[in-house]
Formats: structure tokens, sequence, C-alpha cells
């Protein structure tokens, strides 16, 4: 297997580091503060002088900073940008679809393969077997960084040549993920506000889960096919829940943000005529210019 380079030692790439150590793997290291990879040279990493030194240790070379425009001040030496000439520079950092394909230009004139990465995952999952990495762009940089990237993530999806494409399955999820954080969230004060257990409920939602998966898998084929008269839940019956939670919250005093954001988008639906087609008529609100 390939020796790697991990640019960038924060709380991810540490762990990125350590876990290919674990594994076996001939990991050289760099970071603008040289302290924090202390730890990591006393485990076997080596640590580099310079990022450029980094780069050239190996074929294949992971970048872990806070977003691209960190990354491509890193690497903004002459020196630095010409040790790529012939690597595959994998991108892990966080950023835009466009972020994406800014990226992969700028790689490519510096004579590098490039892939784009975005890890649904928190540090202390890197490793796993169910771990996501999404993946996109040239697929010969995939092949070729697919075994180190399996060790950080056993659930490895390759989403195609379009470089853009795992930033946008990313936020795509992301925004999938907060939307049910911040709806479970307003769920906890109701349920504080009634005496009942926070963590009970959190347990309850963990369990019933892939019941909702299936709701918003049903609500995806929906969007795809444009069937919204074929309604199992239309947007009356589901805006029937916002007023309740309105409700609730002014009995009992708690904050109202949610549900009122929710129902704002009800209500735009409402007044467009789609009262009566299914949920995922929202979207067409959503489509609609701001």
């Amino acid at each position: 297997m390939d020796d790697v380079s991990v640019i960038g030692l924060g709380p991810m790439g540490a762990v990125l580091a350590r876990t290919l150590l674990q594994k076996g793997l001939r990991v050289t290291a760099w970071n603008r503060t040289s302290e924090k990879a202390n730890q990591l040279v006393q485990e076997g990493a080596v640590l580099a002088p310079t990022i450029a030194a980094a780069v050239s240790a190996s074929p294949i070379v992971i970048v872990c900073v806070a977003n691209y425009e960190i990354s491509h001040a890193l690497f903004g030496t002459a020196e630095a940008a010409a040790a790529l000439a012939g690597r595959v520079l994998v991108q892990l950092s966080t950023g835009t679809p466009q972020d994406a394909r800014n990226s992969e230009t700028w790689a490519r004139e510096q004579g590098a393969d490039y892939l784009d990465g975005a890890i649904m995952a928190t540090p202390a999952q890197i490793g796993m077997p169910d771990t996501p990495i999404f993946a996109s762009g040239s697929e010969a940089a995939f092949r070729r960084s697919e075994p180190i990237l399996t060790i950080l993530a056993g659930n490895l999806m390759y989403m195609g040549d379009s470089v853009g494409a795992a930033s946008a399955w990313d936020l795509a999820a992301l925004s999938t993920m907060f939307g049910a954080m911040f709806g479970f969230f307003h769920g906890a004060r109701i349920i504080e506000t009634e005496g009942h257990s926070v963590d009970a409920f959190g347990s309850l939602i963990a369990d019933i889960s892939p019941v909702f998966g299936q709701m918003i898998k049903h609500e995806g084929t929906v969007i795809q096919t444009g069937s919204y008269d074929q309604a199992q839940s239309t947007i009356k019956t589901c805006r029937g829940s916002a007023e309740l939670w309105l409700k609730q919250a002014r009995e009992a005093g708690i904050n109202s943000e949610f549900p009122t954001f929710a129902m704002g988008l009800y209500t735009k639906a409402k007044a467009a005529g789609y009262e009566n087609e299914e949920l995922a008529a929202i979207m067409k609100v959503l489509r609609q210019s701001p």
C-alpha cells in the first residue's frame, strides 16, 4: 500500500493520520503549528519540515484543514505547488461544490490528479466500518487512493467524476441531519415542559428512525417523479402539526422559532394552491425565487 502524507493536524486531521499509522502505513505529517505533531511522531509518524517536503514524501497527499481558502494559502508558495506534480491530492477540507471545482482546476494546473471528499463523521467515528465519506472527481485518483480512504471510512462512497458531487451530497445530508436535530431540540422542549425524560425521547427517536427514513425516501421519489397529486400525506394535513406546535408553545411559554419557520413554508404552499398535494410539494415553494 502507498505511503501517505497528511496536511493539517487539527482534531480531524490528527485522527486521520493516527488511524493510518495504526494500520501500518508510513505517514508523513505537516502542520502550521509543528507542536501538534509531537504525539504522532512518538507514535511513528514522520514530521516534514515544510509542506513541500511533506508532499514530496508520498504519492498520495491528504489535506484536511478548516476550509479551501486555508488549503490554497498553504500551497501558495511555488515550491509547495510544484511538489504536487504527479501526485494524487485528496481534499478533505470543508467547502461547496464550486470550491471543489476551483480546487480541481488549480490542482490540475500543478500536474496533480485530484479527488474531492467530504467526511460525514466526527473524529471519534473515523476508522469504523459504517463511517461514510463521499468522494468525487477523477476515477483514477479515486482508485489510487481507495485502499487508504477505506481505512478511514468503511462506508466510502464514490459519487462520480463530477468533482462537486461529494460536497453537494455532504451539504444535502447535513441539511437533513441538522433539520432533524433542530426538530428534535424543539421536541425536547415539549418533553421537558411535560416533565418527561429527554434521554428517553432521544432513545425513542433512534428506535423509530427507520420509519422516518422510509418517509423521506418516499418524498424523494415524489419529487423526482413530480407526482405531487398522488398524496399520502397532504400539506394541509401536515400543516395541522405546525399549528399544534405553535399552540403548545404559546400554552407552555416556550420558544416557537422552529414551528414558526415551518408554518411560514406551509402558509406559502397554501397560498400557491398546493394544500391538497403531497407534502413534498413544499419543494415548489423552495424553487421559487427568494
